[in-house]
């Protein structure tokens, strides 16, 4: 069984030989190759096939029709079949051997055939490149004696010409020579004339010159003495304001003195809300610290005429922290009956000077004694950040006790939204305690009872700052808009 299982393992290898032979045959066809002519292998080929179905027949049995005695006569063939296998071993290992020897040959062959195809090729090759030289050789050729030709033509056309010219030169060189001498003295009659143009030309540009520049070393020294002049009132007019802003101060001074003694008020104390009592309040000059750092009189009462639409049909108004009475002077000016408060008994005695109704008081005891719903209008202007955090929102609520239906409120005070508020303003002044945002006062409005509330940015940065100009416009908006805000709201 071991011996058959051979024979058809032979047979299966036989077939794929012969299907991966075919395929070689139908990729590389052999023939005849460039005019060389290359043997036919096929009878070979055919030799071959034969020897192998010769070699895997040898140990076979023929078939025979079924049935009882043809099966005992397949038996026993196969016996014998089996008992003589060890006798034909050798000549079956010898054919399949040849038959091996025979498809090295082929393939050798074949091999050979296709060197010599491909050598053919290469011929052919070679020899289409040696023609196509050859004929562009010959072009070449052919141009070259097309060109010798055209230049042996063009020389005896030449030689033509010079015995022309031979012919006329000896005519023409002496009328050239008389042309010659005759354009020269032209030529020296006309430079000799340029250059006398030249000299005088010269002459009249150097005295224009030296007229011109007399004329503006004339207007030089006249602008000079203009602007000397002119320099000189300016700074006559500077000293002039310089005067009068320093007679002013003093009379300020003095009339602030006057009052302090008319008054005869003892030092002012510092205020309650201020700082935190164990702080304490610098012993300076507030009112000149208002001039320095907030602007004079004139500057503050011009920006708070913005709350006149909101107080104008007021009644009852009180300013929270009046300082020097601007917000006042604004109320007595538009007909709204207002009065105020203040901590610095200096500023009240400011105030009453100029005839406004102020006095000195603390803002939650004079709240607390007011009845309620006694006012329809309330106005604190920097105030909110000087009190400490837990005491804003009770003074809110307070507010909104002693206001009554439909009044308003008005707050200003820095805006922490402006970074630049903490690099110019706020840590000026040593009695501030925190800046207070607006969403945070709008919470408190909100919580002490009030509603239409409208927050305004005041200042804006960028007219103190002009170098926030290089800024990106979102940036300069959000981080450096105005350094103060207003917010207004109505008590519900």
């Amino acid at each position: 069984m071991a011996a058959e299982d051979n024979d058809l393992k032979t047979v299966e290898l036989t077939a794929i030989i012969r299907e991966i032979q075919d395929r070689v045959r139908a990729r590389f066809p052999l023939g005849e190759a460039a005019g060389i002519p290359l043997p036919d292998l096929m009878p070979v080929v055919h030799a071959r096939d034969a020897a192998l179905g010769k070699v895997a027949a040898i140990g076979s049995v023929n078939p025979r029709r079924g049935g009882a005695v043809n099966a005992s006569i397949q038996a026993v063939k196969r016996l014998v079949s089996r008992s003589l296998r060890w006798f034909v071993r050798e000549q079956v290992e010898f054919n399949r051997a040849s038959v091996l020897c025979v498809e090295a040959l082929l393939e050798a062959l074949n091999e050979t055939k296709r060197a010599l195809a491909a050598a053919a090729a290469e011929n052919g090759r070679l020899r289409e490149e040696m023609q196509a030289a050859l004929d562009q050789q010959s072009r070449h050729v052919d141009q070259a004696i097309a060109a010798v030709r055209e230049e042996t033509s063009a020389v005896k056309e030449e030689a033509v010409h010079l015995q022309d010219i031979r012919k006329h030169w000896a005519e023409w060189r002496p009328e050239w020579e008389r042309k010659l001498s005759v354009n020269e003295m032209q030529f020296l009659r006309s430079v000799a004339d340029l250059q006398t143009g030249f000299s005088h030309r010269a002459g009249l540009m150097e005295a224009n010159l030296r007229e011109q520049m007399r004329a503006q070393h004339s207007d030089f020294h006249g602008a000079l003495d203009r602007y000397g002049l002119e320099i000189q009132k300016r700074l006559w007019e500077d000293l002039a304001k310089v005067r009068t802003e320093f007679d002013r101060l003093i009379h300020d001074e003095l009339r602030l003195l006057r009052l302090r003694a008319a008054a005869g008020v003892p030092p002012p104390a510092a205020p309650s809300y201020s700082a935190p009592a164990s702080a304490g309040v610098p012993d300076i000059d507030w009112l000149h610290f208002a001039r320095r750092f907030r602007g004079t009189e004139e500057h503050v009462r011009s920006g708070q005429q913005r709350y006149v639409p909101v107080f104008q049909s007021r009644r009852h108004v009180l300013d929270i922290g009046c300082g020097r009475g601007e917000f006042l002077e604004v109320m007595r000016e538009t007909g709204v009956p207002a009065r105020g408060i203040d901590l610095s008994e200096e500023s009240v005695v400011l105030c009453r000077g100029k005839g406004l109704a102020a006095e000195v008081a603390d803002l939650f005891d004079y709240l607390s004694q007011l009845p309620d719903a006694g006012l329809d209008g309330i106005f604190c202007s920097q105030v909110v950040e000087h009190l400490p955090p837990e005491a804003l929102p009770r003074f809110l609520v307070l507010a909104g006790r002693k206001l009554e239906r439909n009044g308003v409120i008005a707050l200003e005070t820095p805006n922490p939204e402006c970074l630049a508020i903490f690099a110019t303003h706020f840590y000026i002044d040593p009695t501030h305690q925190r800046p207070v945002p607006a969403a945070l006062l709008s919470f408190y409005l909100e919580e002490a009872g009030f509603g239409g509330i409208r927050v305004e940015r005041l200042s804006p940065a960028i007219d103190s700052m002009p170098a926030l100009a290089e800024l990106p416009a979102s940036v300069r908006e959000t981080f450096f808009g105005g350094l103060d805000y207003s917010i207004m709201a109505t008590r519900l």
